[in-house]
């Protein structure tokens, strides 16, 4: 037990007692934590704009038997713009509850924390498509927690032509001719799979630097989204 300073962005909120909360964070070094907030909920307490759900800030967390307890905070970033538009708020709730099942306590979750503060602050700062921020946010997720998908060619004869279908069962590309034998696949455009392929190889910094047409938007969603689903349980 003891005093620890770290980063960390809140993902969920509950209200406890009178005045406290208790909160779950995710932070780059511990992981998803569980924190109490005392006195949080009081019109002039210091910890108030910092406990609020997506807040971004610097912690000070006192470790106690079972949970976290937050001495103090100095907030960051907390996207405002999310909290004046519905469809935005929605979007930014979504990537939480994602964000949340996938991730536990003591382990090393800065590249999810990255992704979500950049798929954030996107979602929050930009006008870019928001299922297309979801679409992108979930298959980099699904990458980052080791299901990303083989980009490299067609997942059975390994040839790179023709690849427009995405095999489900087997994380990948299937060409025209082999996908005929795999009724998990989906067939994509060529612009979808140049996106996947972008998606899944991109520098986290310029993840979100491309744009699709809307017909490929909507082909990207849904396969982001089955996607993810499937590799989730196997968690």
């Amino acid at each position: 037990m003891g005093t620890i300073k770290t980063k960390g962005i809140i993902i969920q909120e509950n209200n406890m007692g009178d005045y406290d909360k208790m909160l779950t964070m995710l932070t780059p070094g511990n992981g998803k934590i569980s924190c109490v907030a005392k006195g949080a909920r009081r019109p002039k307490s210091a910890l108030l704009a910092g406990t609020q759900f997506l807040c971004f800030g610097d912690y000070m967390l006192y470790e106690g038997s079972s949970t976290y307890h937050i001495n103090s905070c100095e907030t960051i970033e907390v996207f405002y713009n999310l909290r004046i538009d519905l469809d935005k708020l929605n979007g930014a709730v979504e990537m939480s509850k994602l964000v949340s099942s996938v991730t536990n306590e003591n382990e090393n979750s800065f590249e999810i924390l990255q992704l979500f503060l950049n798929s954030l602050f996107t979602l929050s700062e930009t006008d870019k498509n928001i299922d297309l921020i979801l679409a992108i946010f979930k298959l980099r997720l699904a990458s980052i927690i080791g299901f990303r998908p083989d980009v490299k060619g067609c997942r059975s004869c390994k040839t790179q032509e023709d690849l427009i279908y995405f095999s489900f069962k087997e994380s990948g590309f299937k060409c025209g001719i082999c996908a005929k034998q795999d009724k998990s696949t989906m067939q994509i455009s060529t612009a979808t799979m140049d996106a996947i392929k972008y998606i899944v190889l991109a520098p986290a910094k310029k993840l979100f630097s491309f744009n699709i047409p809307d017909n490929c938007i909507k082909e990207l969603s849904i396969l982001a989204k089955i996607y993810l689903e499937n590799k989730i349980v196997y968690i």
